[in-house]
């Protein structure tokens, strides 16, 4: 189906703050959105699947929350089966999860499926399959493109791991590669990638390469997901009853600033080997620091997962999210 997002990756005009043409969009892709009419019915969100959708649309967030996020969640954590049944080292990583709002995976990824998926990209590229979006940084989707993306997309062990997690069943959403490194400043995934009831979405983050400090490594925060989350009714979004704030993203990410400041959160830079993964939850604040060397490139792919049966939009465009179940 015709996609006004494929025009926008590229796009940066004024036409981007239009709220009609996101409507128009999902009227466009409305199979897409077909099961949000129960979900509405089951959240109690009195709007059609085709309208703009955000925060402000729930007046009080659903009580369900991940159950890692939950009060008692390491001691229910430290009795489940499944928990019990993992190595030391990933049940001490899977409790940095819940502590700290990340895990690392240590060669998660064998080398040559890591170059196999590199060759794929850079071929897909050359061939003008796969491009940068606006940003010049971004790669979306290559897993429709490059069978090795998709695969690492839907590795069964990770999905089985980020179910175990996130306590539902996963829906893989979509994936972003990139040859350098984004130098994006602090932000939480939460606010583009929505759910309601909050927090169920996580992140996984692939090293295609060995990544060191002069190559503008990922930098995090630990223990910032356990935040508010920020929606646009907590800063100047600029947003209208018709129109987006021209500069939403930008006050949203001042916001981060003021609150990492303000919390004194410590930063810790990702310095990867090839193959590794980070996981990290939905709130958990994150950037890419400055390149330091001229050229160099850092080789990684994200993928982004969301959980059935929540309602999934973003928070700063207001439009639902397009679903392939």
């Amino acid at each position: 189906m015709i996609s006004l997002g494929k025009v926008f990756r590229k796009y940066t005009g004024a036409l981007r703050q239009f709220k009609i043409l996101y409507v128009l969009n999902n009227w466009l892709n409305r199979r897409q959105l077909a099961h949000n009419r129960g979900l509405y019915r089951k959240y109690g969100l009195q709007k059609s699947i085709l309208s703009n959708i955000g925060s402000k649309d729930f007046p009080a967030h659903h009580a369900d929350i991940p159950w890692l996020d939950r009060p008692k969640a390491r001691e229910e954590l430290e009795k489940h089966p499944a928990f019990l049944a993992m190595q030391p080292e990933q049940q001490s990583e899977i409790l940095r999860f819940v502590e700290e709002g990340y895990l690392i995976l240590k060669g998660f990824f064998a080398e040559e499926q890591v170059e196999q998926l590199n060759r794929e990209i850079d071929a897909l590229l050359q061939q003008q399959q796969l491009d940068f979006n606006y940003t010049g940084r971004k790669i979306m989707e290559s897993y429709k493109h490059s069978s090795t993306a998709n695969a690492f997309f839907r590795d069964a062990q990770l999905l089985e791991l980020l179910q175990f997690i996130m306590g539902k069943p996963i829906i893989p959403f979509h994936t972003i590669n990139f040859i350098e490194g984004s130098e994006q400043r602090a932000h939480s995934d939460s606010i583009h990638m929505t759910t309601e009831p909050q927090g169920y979405l996580i992140a996984a983050w692939i090293a295609l390469e060995d990544i060191g400090p002069d190559q503008g490594p990922l930098v995090y925060y630990p223990k910032s997901h356990r935040l508010p989350y920020i929606t646009t009714e907590d800063y100047p979004s600029g947003h209208t009853k018709w129109r987006l704030g021209e500069f939403a993203n930008k006050h949203f990410e001042d916001e981060v600033e003021r609150i990492v400041e303000a919390h004194q959160f410590e930063a810790k830079t990702f310095h990867a080997q090839k193959g590794d993964v980070l996981l990290w939850h939905a709130n958990l604040i994150h950037g890419g620091t400055a390149i330091i060397k001229a050229g160099a490139t850092r080789k990684s792919m994200v993928a982004h997962y969301f959980c059935e049966d929540v309602i999934c939009y973003h928070e700063i465009s207001q439009r639902p999210a397009l679903l392939s179940l």
